[in-house]
């Protein structure tokens, strides 16, 4: 798929979705039992998200029957932390496809290693390797990719813009896994879905909550930054990789890694454990 038919296809989902999003639980498209279900489970995610520390972010997209719900914080810029690593991957998948670069095999290996194990020392490779001299390629990139809320962070690295230190918002992270299933090439699209699918224990939480009977896959990022602890998770679960969501928790002062282990991880297992 090219990046204007990504650009029209994605336009055409918010669209079409639109009705659902801007509607009360009660009127939001029970035409089908299961958007009727993933209704009441967003109901009960919001009541368990009321009571959890810090401010949490979420888009959960049914891809199958074209639900979609974002929360009130899902427009909220947060820390990406190791998400980030996500975008560099397909954005170095879509140069490779279109001749801009030639993969090798070393940068494959790591890429495979940001997204098994979230290895940071791959990252800093990459982003030297294909940033530019000025280190802007990938965030200009990011924004053909749909990725528009991506915002570099100054002030916190000798390198600027450097892939650890940026801002974004769940709805990017959303528009990011659906770029990630719809608009690669479908050979590499089954590939990054094959490593998220086998990441290292340490990666198995967030959206990897909905259970194994999903076979979900993620991207989970973690960091203490100097406003306190994020945990972001961003992945897919179900046949076909039918669900996406993405979720940024900042959880300032209010907790630590492990409390927004636990939150995220809920949230998923709320959200789609057992459709």
């Amino acid at each position: 798929m090219t990046l204007t038919r990504w650009r029209t296809a994605l336009a055409s989902v918010s669209i079409a979705v639109a009705p659902l999003i801007g509607a009360t639980p009660a009127a939001a498209a029970c035409a089908a039992d299961s958007d009727c279900d993933l209704v009441r489970r967003v109901a009960a995610a919001d009541a368990y998200l009321a009571d959890r520390p810090g401010t949490v972010g979420y888009v959960l997209r049914d891809r199958q029957t074209g639900f979609v719900h974002r929360n009130a914080e899902a427009a909220a810029p947060v820390w990406t932390a190791s998400t980030i690593k996500l975008a560099m991957v397909d954005d170095l998948l879509v140069k490779n496809r279109s001749g801009a670069i030639t993969l090798s095999a070393s940068d494959r290996q790591l890429m495979t290693a940001m997204l098994h194990s979230s290895d940071d020392d791959a990252a800093d490779t990459l982003w030297a390797r294909y940033g530019g001299a000025d280190h802007r390629t990938f965030n200009a990139d990011f924004a053909a990719l749909g990725l528009t809320g991506f915002r570099p962070q100054p002030g916190y690295s000798s390198v600027y813009p450097y892939w650890g230190f940026q801002k974004a918002t769940p709805e990017d992270l959303d528009r990011l896994m659906t770029f990630t299933l719809t608009a690669l090439d479908a050979a590499d699209t089954a590939a990054v879905v094959g490593e998220l699918q086998h990441v290292a224990p340490d990666q198995q939480w967030g959206v990897w909550g909905a259970g194994p009977q999903l076979a979900p896959g993620n991207k989970d990022g973690w960091s203490r930054e100097d406003s306190g602890w994020v945990t972001n998770s961003v992945g897919f679960a179900g046949a076909q990789q039918r669900y996406t969501l993405a979720v940024m928790n900042d959880l300032g002062s209010a907790g630590g890694y492990d409390d927004g282990v636990a939150t995220t991880t809920h949230l998923a297992e709320l959200l789609l454990t057992g459709r």
